[in-house]
């Protein structure tokens, strides 16, 4: 894990914690201009709580670093253009001045501030931003160490899953095996049942050929009784 000084030596590690910006919010609000987007160069030190020479001083030491996390500076007539969209933001809040400045403007973004708070030493805001980017770093550590031991006690559990599978194989083999044989013998039941229900159907006819033939019978039958009953009479 590291430390207060290794951060504040470090631009290195300065760069890995570049997209916590949401710490500032935590240690206290950050007055942002109009746009949402920037802060002044007394805006930064008003939430520091330090003057306004000791934000431009460490700008100038670390300009190149501070540059690539959103420092800028405005001059001519980029700086009259910002002025002019700051006045009408400002206007339409209710705001009747907006203070200027007359050659120069440092502008700074969340992340600017973000990075000044990781290279001022001398300032209570600062430490106590730093304190909530090492914690927020160590809890961070802390939940990987737990979901690197959760892996591992998944992959171990895989791995026994591993082997009951190898074992299972050979017998789901098997079963295959007496399934494709059950089958076999399904399909020759469905051919033996197609035979007899054919054979039933010839057998069903042969009875109503027979019914008719007992009919036909029974009536020459009774026609002889008839016929015998008469010559009786005569």
């Amino acid at each position: 894990m590291p430390t207060e000084v290794a951060l504040l030596e470090s631009r290195a590690l300065r760069g890995e914690q570049m997209g916590r910006v949401d710490v500032l919010d935590k240690v206290r609000s950050l007055v942002m201009l109009p746009d949402g987007i920037h802060v002044r160069t007394e805006d930064v030190a008003r939430y520091f709580e330090v003057s306004t020479g000791a934000v431009k001083r460490l700008t100038d030491r670390h300009q190149e670093e501070l540059t690539e996390s959103g420092l800028r500076v405005l001059r001519g007539a980029e700086l009259q253009s910002f002025h002019s969209d700051m006045m009408s933001l400002w206007a339409r809040e209710g705001v009747e001045s907006y203070p200027q400045a007359a050659t120069q403007l440092r502008l700074c973004t969340r992340r600017t501030v973000l990075n000044v708070a990781m290279l001022l030493r001398d300032s209570d805001i600062a430490r106590c931003v730093r304190t909530y980017l090492l914690d927020a770093e160590e809890s961070l550590r802390i939940r990987y160490a737990s979901l690197d031991q959760r892996v591992t006690r998944i992959e171990s559990c895989l791995t026994g899953v591993g082997s009951a599978l190898q074992e299972l194989g050979p017998v789901l083999v098997r079963m295959s095996e007496r399934l494709a044989s059950l089958d076999r013998k399904v399909e020759m039941t469905h051919q033996v049942i197609g035979a007899m229900s054919l054979r039933l159907t010839d057998v069903r006819q042969d009875v109503v050929r027979l019914d008719g033939r007992l009919d036909c019978f029974a009536r020459r039958l009774k026609d002889l009784r008839r016929r015998s009953g008469q010559r009786g009479q005569r």
